[in-house]
């Protein structure tokens, strides 16, 4: 594994430039790129023959709180011809987030990058079609946010937790 791992930092590091940094203790293995480098990042490991990162499993969003004023992308790919598991960590800043989207490589991003946004309000940049998917166009707020305040009415019903 440890050549698999070498070999996946140095196309990302091809990518990403200097100042790559892997997250140590994480399963799967992760690596924090920067948002200005996460589209090239992920082409090339999904187009490199070496490591053809074919599937984009998942797409998770962290709120870090109004105190460190960041939040995170963390992006779960897959390899099914070396069985290899990879997560990306991105983090952007808490007051504009935004990333570009990814929908260009994998389109199973469309739907993942919805329910990112649709919980978080991170916006993905250049997403074909950026809109709510768990919650109803009108509702006010992002529900995994951590300053997020709970409406007690909705059209009138009264929202009881």
């Amino acid at each position: 594994m440890s050549e698999r791992r070498d070999l996946i930092s140095n196309v990302i590091n091809q990518a990403e430039g200097s100042g790559l940094k892997e997250v140590l203790n994480s399963s799967p293995m992760c690596f924090e790129v920067s948002a200005a480098s996460l589209l090239s990042v992920c082409t090339h490991l999904h187009e490199n023959p070496e490591t053809y990162f074919d599937m984009l499993s998942c797409i998770t969003g962290v709120d870090n709180g109004t105190e460190s004023a960041t939040m995170e992308v963390i992006y779960h790919l897959y390899s099914i011809p070396y069985n290899v598991s990879l997560a990306l960590k991105v983090i952007i800043p808490r007051n504009n987030p935004e990333i570009e989207s990814i929908t260009s490589i994998w389109k199973s991003a469309n739907w993942l990058e919805r329910e990112v946004y649709d919980m978080f309000g991170i916006t993905f940049k250049k997403h074909p079609d950026l809109r709510r998917i768990l919650l109803p166009a009108d509702w006010k707020g992002y529900p995994l946010r951590k300053d997020y305040k709970h409406e007690e009415y909705y059209r009138g019903v009264k929202i009881e937790y």
